[in-house]
This record gives structure tokens, sequence and C-alpha cells, in this order.
């Protein structure tokens, strides 16, 4: 196999800051800076989630077991110069799948591809994205459960055979054609894993759980981060960022540039716990890591459905929120800790959401 250079790897470089504002015209020094839009902010967020982002996988924090596993597995790809087969990352949003991807392709010395679900609407799409591979390279898909069923169709014989299936024509004059395709790795990434299809799910010879992660690991990330934006952080200020991140490193790293923001603004020499304590609170995220619609979630449930049980549509428009949002953003969390409970007739508010509100019920408590 190959070995080139990775398509992502400047992206994702710490220069890429620089990159960004001379290919804008402007200078970090620069004092006729033009004012930042909306827009402007939030390629500055996209890019500092590229730089932050682990480029091996010993950069990467936590989920231990998964690294030794996926790792054992590359370095026997390599040494057998095959392709990785198939891999399938799973679990709540921001806990590291898209950089365990970006890692796999590097780790291998080859290019990857990056697409999603919901970008590939027809089959056609597919086949072309695929024929374009080069071999061993890895294509992601993000959000792999939102593939169509008949762009799916067209992604079983790829992965099994490296063989596309094209069907020539309409009607009685059509005809199908196989065409062969150059070995590649599809690495899928799903926050919903029993919504994808028992077929394509078994067509993925590696599949990897992400939990949660402890919150030592995330105070590492948080010093890991402050450290590539030049940010001084006290050991007390790093774990309470870590605290609140409810368990999920795109959170710390968010919270991070946050109390970064409030300490430069205060004129912190440096991010203490006194320092964190504040900018935390001017975000009103509590102890637990909840934000504003974590406690509209826990308080919807007790005070305007007595505790539950309440099915997820009707508890989104208690709280003005999409239903999926709650289900795949809010609600792991919550489950996790222990403050809401899932039953068969709906969710319902534990001991420890009613602790945590100040409130009181009469009756058993979950």
């Amino acid at each position: 196999m190959k070995n080139r250079p990775s398509r992502e790897a400047a992206a994702a470089a710490p220069e890429a800051l620089d990159d960004h504002a001379a290919a804008a015209g402007q200078t970090r020094d620069d004092p006729a800076n033009a004012p930042i839009t909306a827009a402007d902010a939030s390629e500055q967020e996209r890019v500092f989630d590229l730089s932050l982002r682990p480029r091996t996988l010993g950069d990467f924090v936590g989920q231990e077991r998964l690294k030794r596993v996926l790792g054992m597995s590359i370095e026997a790809a390599r040494q057998r110069g095959e392709v990785l087969d198939h891999v399938l990352f799973s679990g709540p949003p921001g806990l590291g799948k898209t950089s365990l991807a970006h890692i796999i392709a590097r780790e291998l010395g080859v290019n990857l591809r990056a697409t999603s679900g919901p970008a590939i609407e027809r089959a056609g799409d597919l086949a072309a994205i695929v024929n374009d591979l080069d071999g061993g390279d890895v294509l992601f898909i993000d959000e792999i459960h939102r593939l169509a069923r008949p762009v799916e169709e067209v992604l079983y014989p790829a992965m099994e055979d490296f063989e596309l299936n094209i069907v020539v024509g309409k009607g009685p004059g059509a005809r199908s054609m196989r065409l062969a395709v150059k070995p590649f790795t599809l690495v899928g990434a799903t926050t919903r894993s029993g919504l994808l299809s028992a077929p394509l799910r078994d067509r993925f010879g590696q599949h990897y759980h992400l939990d949660f992660y402890r919150r030592d690991d995330l105070t590492e990330i948080v010093r890991r981060s402050a450290n590539l934006l030049g940010v001084r952080l006290a050991d007390d200020g790093a774990d309470e960022v870590a605290g609140r991140a409810r368990g999920t490193p795109r959170i710390a790293n968010r919270l991070l540039r946050r109390v970064r923001d409030f300490a430069q603004v205060n004129g912190a020499p440096a991010i203490t716990r006194e320092v964190a304590l504040g900018g935390l609170e001017l975000l009103e995220i509590d102890a637990c890591g909840f934000d504003r619609m974590d406690r509209a979630i826990l308080a919807a449930i007790i005070d305007k459905f007595d505790g539950g049980p309440v099915g997820v549509e009707s508890l989104a428009a208690a709280v003005g929120e999409e239903a999926d949002t709650i289900g795949e953003v809010y609600e792991p969390y919550l489950l996790q800790e222990g403050f809401v409970a899932r039953t068969a007739r709906g969710r319902v508010a534990t001991a420890r959401a009613y602790a945590h509100l100040g409130r009181t019920r009469r009756g058993p408590l979950l």
C-alpha cells in the first residue's frame, strides 16, 4: 500500500489559525481588521476544533480499550499490506468519532474522504464517491444511519466485494453492470446505532461504542487544549472546566474557549478555579454541567407532567426543542447520570432530578 499524506493534515495543524487569517488578507497585528461576522466566527470555531483534534492514537485521550483494539487492527493491516476492515463508531455526539476517522487515515498513511448520510441523496452520488477513491483510502460517512435505502443497496457490494452494481437504462431494456473499485475502508459514525439496518451493520468488521469520558481524562484533554491555544491554565481551573463538560471532549473544549474569553476580558493572567467559576456562571453551566435546556427538560417533567412518565414528543413541545435533539444530545447524559429514567410509558424524573432543582414530591421516587 502506497503511503500518501492525508488531505486533512494541513487543515488540522495548529498553524491553521494563521493560515485562515492570511487567506482573508488579515493579520493578528493588523489594527484595521474588518469586524468579524457570524460566518467568520463560525469558521474560526471550526478551525479551532480542527487545531485541537488529536492527530494520532497516542494523542487521543480516554477510550483505552477501544484504542488498544483499534491500534492492533491498524498495525496488523499495515503489516499484511491489506486494507483495514470497515469500522463503525457509535455513541453520543462530541466523543471523538470524527477524530478517530481522521486518525485511522493518518495511521494508515492514506487519504480520507469525508461526507455524511444526509448529503448522499442518490445512489449515483455514492457510486461516484467510491469510484474516485484510491486504493486503501478511508471513506468516512458521518450520520450513516441517515443513508437512504437505495444508497445502502449500492454500498453493500462495495463493502463486501469492492464492486459497484450499476443499472443502465430503464424499463425492459435496463441491464446491470458490475464495476470494480479499488479496495477501501469505510468508517461510519452514528449517534443512533439502533436505526442502522441489520444488513448494513453486519458488513462492518469492527464496531466500537464510545462512552462518556471520566473526569480525569477530560482534565487531561483540557490541559492539552490549553497548551495548544497558548492559555495559562491552573490545575484547579482545568479540573473545574472538566467537571462541567458532561463527559464530552467537544463540550470541554468549547467551555475552555469561553472561559478563556472571560479571563482575557477580565484581565486574569491565568484560568484558576475562581476565574473558571466566573465564566461558567456567566454561561449558566451548573455544577453538574447542565445548561438552561437541561434544567428546562427536568423542570418540565417535574412541573408540567408531575414527574412523568411523559413521551419525548410531548416533552419536546413543552420545552420548545426538537424531539431528535432531546433524544440525541440531552437525554443520554441525563440518563447516564441518573436524573431521568426511561420507562415503557415515557421519561420519568428521578430523586436526583428533584434534589438538583430543589423540588419535593409526595410518594415514592425512582
